[in-house]
């Protein structure tokens, strides 16, 4: 037996001696995946980098653990070089399964695969031991959205159920620190406030919430950024002008939730419009950036709008550019769009046309949102106008204005309510 290969596999599966995976958060999304364990589908967890995916992995280990399940668990990640073979090779999973199975005496009942994208033609593998029924469970994670769209993907079409995760909540903090309901949040005001800053500066990646020092929090999200960027999407996309990859995601984030088109960002970045879309789908796809459209009926006047875009992490913003360090009201945007992204993922939108709306969420019920850091005598007019205008435009019944810390009742159907207490009552 390949002696790298048996020592990476021991170190990838502490559990098979019986060790349980210790996490300091628990997460909105590990009772959902657990509820689903009885079902055959394959089960693939898709989400940005560091987000939490191999923890939710352990997770379910643990809970199979608790079943009795010790030595038939298999999990490797793909991140680990030692697997480079495999990466290049699905045929080596064969190998991997083969030694784990060897090492353990026994027949392993479990796959987890953590960090599959990194595979050629990983799809080959599973379609071919879901279908033997060779596992009782396959668990799958991946970063980039790219796993399911290509052709190879398309194997497993009606085998899979797929489940998006984000980093932290707002509510995933609060619960986390064991306030669960209105009178605590209030009375513990003062330090509810303290983790919206922290969230408004260092976002929501469960390993920034483990560390004090804000200069640690910030060379650890530089890192996670240059990440994302040099493999999740330079070198999965194999895309040669990194240059150019690199500068857009930059003005992007410098710019975010600001009106662009394609031209305008050829004339200021240079490249051509086709490379621009190009790249921005890569940033989508490798879930740092999201693009939302200008809302309309029409999906004719909805392709051809202006659009905006917005970073997935607000840390990820403090981490690449100082430009936001004091900027709170787009900072305090970017976070009432990730809070949306983590309740809706889709039906985002914004209104301009002469006037602004933040947010238009179009789910069962429509929503017209703006956010407004600190309502004063020079932004209230603004902010609903620009909220009352969508609304008659759209028919849409309520409004609201987002704030750091302003509650008032504006109308009947528009309310000023702080970031804290819509994050958390309407989660």
């Amino acid at each position: 037996m390949n002696h790298l290969l048996e020592q990476t596999l021991i170190e990838q599966n502490p559990h098979w001696a019986g060790e349980r995976y210790n996490h300091a958060f628990k997460r909105s999304h590990d009772s959902i995946l657990l509820n689903e364990l009885g079902l055959r589908e394959i089960q693939i967890i898709t989400g940005i980098r560091r987000c939490g995916k191999s923890t939710l992995l352990q997770t379910i280990i643990n809970h199979l653990l608790e079943q009795g399940n010790i030595k038939n668990i298999l999990y490797i990640n793909f991140d680990d070089p030692n697997y480079n073979e495999a990466c290049n090779d699905p045929s080596s999973f064969y190998s991997i399964l083969t030694a784990a199975e060897k090492l353990m005496s026994c027949n392993m009942e479990y796959l987890f695969l953590d960090e599959v994208q990194n595979v050629d033609a990983w799809e080959k593998y599973v379609k071919s031991v879901y279908d033997s029924k060779r596992f009782k469970k396959i668990f799958i994670s991946g970063s980039n959205a790219e796993l399911l769209k290509s052709n190879s993907a398309k194997l497993l079409t009606g085998r899979y159920i797929e489940t998006h995760i984000y980093p932290l909540s707002f509510q995933e903090v609060v619960l986390n620190n064991n306030i669960n309901n209105q009178y605590e949040l209030i009375k513990q005001k003062p330090l509810v406030l303290n983790w919206v800053d922290n969230m408004l500066n260092f976002g929501g990646f469960p390993r920034i919430w483990e560390v004090e020092e804000d200069i640690v929090r910030r060379k650890i999200l530089q890192s996670y950024y240059e990440t994302i960027l040099l493999k999740d999407c330079v070198a999965n996309n194999k895309i040669r002008d990194v240059k150019a990859m690199m500068n857009l995601a930059h003005y992007l984030i410098n710019n975010i939730s600001n009106l662009y088109s394609y031209n305008s960002l050829h004339k200021a970045l240079g490249s051509n419009e086709t490379t621009i879309q190009n790249f921005i789908q890569v940033l989508q796809d490798a879930y740092l950036i999201e693009e939302i459209k200008n809302f309309s009926f029409s999906l004719k006047q909805k392709s051809k709008a202006k659009k905006k875009a917005y970073c997935i992490d607000n840390g990820l913003i403090n981490a690449t550019t100082f430009k936001f360090s004091k900027n709170y009201g787009k900072l305090l945007e970017n976070l009432v769009f990730c809070e949306l992204k983590k309740r809706y993922q889709k039906n985002i939108y914004f209104y301009n046309d002469q006037i602004e709306c933040d947010f238009i969420v179009h789910d069962e019920e429509r929503v017209a949102i703006q956010v407004c850091y600190q309502l004063d005598l020079e932004s209230r007019e603004r902010e609903i106008r620009g909220l009352s205008t969508a609304m008659q435009h759209f028919a849409i019944p309520n409004g609201l204005i987002i704030t750091y810390n302003q509650e008032e009742r504006l109308a009947d159907n528009m309310l000023a309510i702080p970031f804290w207490k819509w994050a958390v009552a309407s989660a």
